[in-house]
């Protein structure tokens, strides 16, 4: 009897990254992953990357989505909507990564491999472990801001992982069913946090594999004052029982 591969659609939320999306698919589709597809979700980019994704989807339609939203309200809304929208789908194993090339498509096989012959509910490519990296050309600042950052997570809410606001993940479906989508209120980053705080707190286990992250090579950051002011207050807002908002 033939055992099907799980299908693993890797959702990617969009704002104003034209030049990178094109790259960033034909990596996926170079991936030795069966049954791998990209879901898009694009929140109404002004720079036309709704058109670039819709140009891929037609050209391979097998293998690309496109979700539209019509407004630009968060990361962590736009996670939800491209998650909720391939569990519907019918996906086995959800990956969630940037759209800026920071995240290295490599890296999939062995977090799908790590998700898929352990019992992990989600795997996390971390760049605290032994063998990941941030980016050399990151200033001193900024890398002793994302290494505070986790340390400040683990020490309120004991997370246990090296890498807790990581944004590269392959989540197992029933996880993402267990932790409740819809009620997840956090935006922007701290989105991170809440996901693995829930998982963690339904006693499911987080495993770590090695990443190197690099800097965006094209486009701009979307970290605003408000999306920091949110990360800082979210762990607390979490560790006291309070619903983020």
């Amino acid at each position: 009897m033939t055992v099907s591969s799980p299908q693993v659609v890797v959702v990617v939320p969009t704002y104003n990254e034209r030049d990178n999306l094109p790259v960033l698919a034909g990596l996926l589709a170079d991936l030795p992953v069966p049954n791998l597809r990209l879901l898009v979700v694009d929140d109404n980019s002004p720079d036309g990357t709704g058109e670039v994704a819709d140009r891929l989807a037609g050209e391979a339609p097998d293998t690309v989505g496109v979700l539209h939203r019509g407004t630009k309200d968060g990361l962590g809304r736009a996670y939800l909507a491209g998650m909720t929208r391939a569990l519907d789908e019918g996906a086995d194993v959800v990956i969630q990564m940037d759209a800026d090339l920071s995240h290295p498509p490599s890296a999939i096989p062995a977090m799908v491999d790590t998700l898929l012959l352990t019992n992990a509910a989600v795997v996390l490519g971390s760049r605290y472990v032994a063998g990941g990296s941030t980016a050399t050309d990151w200033p001193w600042h900024r890398k002793a801001l994302s290494a505070w950052a986790n340390i400040y997570v683990n020490a309120i809410l004991r997370l246990r992982v090296k890498d807790a606001t990581a944004g590269f993940k392959a989540w197992r479906a029933e996880t993402l069913r267990a932790i409740d989508l819809p009620s997840i209120h956090s935006n922007g980053y701290s989105f991170q946090v809440e996901m693995n705080h829930r998982t963690v707190k339904r006693g499911l286990t987080i495993l770590e594999v090695p990443i190197r992250f690099e800097e965006r090579t094209r486009g701009a950051s979307k970290m605003s004052l408000a999306v920091q002011l949110e990360s800082a207050l979210t762990p607390w807002k979490l560790r006291f029982g309070r619903t983020p908002s």
